[in-house]
């Protein structure tokens, strides 16, 4: 593809993301579809525009400063500093290869004016910059997150500005984790055991997996570190009876069924039905038999009433603001306000209301999300524990401890009592956990 007709793709796909109408990687995938007769897109075009805009979304602010500078369209000026951000990136990877080479390909593209431009750009300093230019993020945003960190809050921004690495869980009813990693650098796919998860294994780059047998065969499944450790404090068993609440594609339902050996019976409750469908290719690759999708209406159906008291274990990853995906999803810090922080805070609350009535006594009951805000995290658990005596709050620390996970207490609140991971901290997604014994 023409440099050229690249930087002016990159340029409309730009637009159409500024516009927040939908979701960011919707946006990016509609756009691939759209421009198939149009414009051969191959994986390295498709990498270099996806990257671009997520690029433009994580640091909106600073190259909207850096923008004034230049002339032209202002999308246009942002996607050239979304586009360089990623060659810089890449190379710093040692995988020019994946992005059309240097920024020679890049230089073919712009005018003599856009490149002096882009060079006076790269040679500003921190100290040009104010603080929102430097953090890319909304004032409140900005403060809540200040007012939590303190002297941790730049090195959070830091880890923001970079698109995350990639981990996956190996299906234990399948396979081992060692003879899978060594699997997959048959494949030169350089890959580490995650440092807690027993299941993960994380590699820097992002390899096409869905082309390899492992995957095909649901030996491996795409899954944050983070997300893993929230399938193993539910510490599901063989044969019990045990509910993923807010299921969505099914990443952590999976995990539970590999958990209980393909043994039990495992609910897979979600309202959306679109969502619960993602979960069925998975499922059929992964031989597990226990599960059971069911889409309902909301937190009080009736199918969710007829098994009060019957359940062992339950999940609920509550719908959230999703804010600590911020380096998959940077779109989510400009669509997201204190409006919807206030109303996703009572559908929570509303939603672990209803999930805790499904435990039987001695049940487990785990409440996540992967938000960085305590309004959605220690303040609803807390609110949760005050208006419900009957059910015991566990360390975290502790139950982490007793699976056996390594550095259970940094993974931890400071008192222990529940799980708190962050990007710059444990190389993970943003996620909370809390969990309670039924009496």
């Amino acid at each position: 593809m023409h440099p050229k007709a690249l930087l002016d793709a990159c340029t409309e796909l730009t637009r159409l993301l500024l516009r927040f109408d939908h979701p960011a990687d919707s946006v990016v995938s509609k756009y691939f579809r759209d421009q198939r007769k149009q414009m051969a897109l191959g994986p390295r075009e498709r990498g270099v525009l996806a990257e671009t805009g997520y690029n433009v979304l994580r640091q909106k602010l600073r190259f909207e400063h850096l923008g004034k500078s230049g002339t032209g369209v202002k999308e246009r000026r942002l996607a050239i500093l979304g586009w360089a951000a990623y060659l810089d990136a890449q190379a710093k990877l040692q995988q020019p290869q994946a992005t059309h080479g240097d920024r020679g390909f890049m230089k073919a593209a712009m005018s003599d004016m856009e490149f002096k431009w882009l060079a006076d750009c790269d040679a500003a300093t921190d100290d040009a910059f104010l603080a929102p230019h430097r953090h890319n993020l909304p004032p409140w945003l900005a403060e809540a997150l200040q007012a939590q960190l303190g002297d941790e809050f730049w090195p959070l921004v830091e880890s923001l500005q970079h698109t995350a690495g990639l981990d996956v869980r190996v299906n234990t009813m399948l396979a081992k984790r060692a003879d899978v990693q060594a699997e997959l650098e048959k494949h030169n796919i350089t890959v580490q055991p995650t440092p807690h998860s027993p299941w993960g294994l994380r590699m820097n780059a992002k390899p096409n997996l869905s082309k390899l047998a492992l995957f095909e065969k649901g030996i491996i499944e795409v899954q944050d570190e983070g997300s893993q450790l929230l399938a193993l404090l539910v510490d599901a068993k063989r044969g019990e009876m045990v509910a993923d609440f807010c299921a969505g594609a099914g990443g952590k339902t999976l995990a539970l069924g590999a958990s209980m050996r393909n043994t039990g019976r495992l609910y897979a409750f979600d309202t959306s039905a679109h969502r619960l469908d993602a979960l069925k290719p998975r499922l059929a690759r992964s031989g597990l038999s226990n599960i059971h999708p069911v889409a309902i209406a909301h937190e009080r159906d009736e199918r969710i009433k007829r098994l009060r008291g019957k359940m062992d274990r339950v999940l609920v990853d509550a719908p959230c603001t999703g804010l600590g995906t911020l380096r998959r999803n940077p779109d989510l810090k400009w669509r997201q306000t204190p409006l919807s922080v206030e109303e996703l805070s009572v559908k929570q609350a509303a939603i672990l209301d209803s999930a805790a009535k499904l435990l039987k006594s001695g049940g487990r009951l785990v409440y996540a999300t992967c938000s960085l805000l305590p309004e959605e995290n220690e303040q609803i658990a807390q609110a949760f524990s005050a208006a419900h005596p009957d059910f015991k709050p566990l360390l975290v620390s502790d139950v982490l401890s007793e699976l056996e996970v390594d550095q259970a207490a940094s993974l931890c609140t400071a008192d222990g009592l529940y799980l708190r991971l962050w990007p710059h901290r444990h190389a993970t997604d943003g996620f909370f956990a809390a969990v309670w014994q039924a009496a």
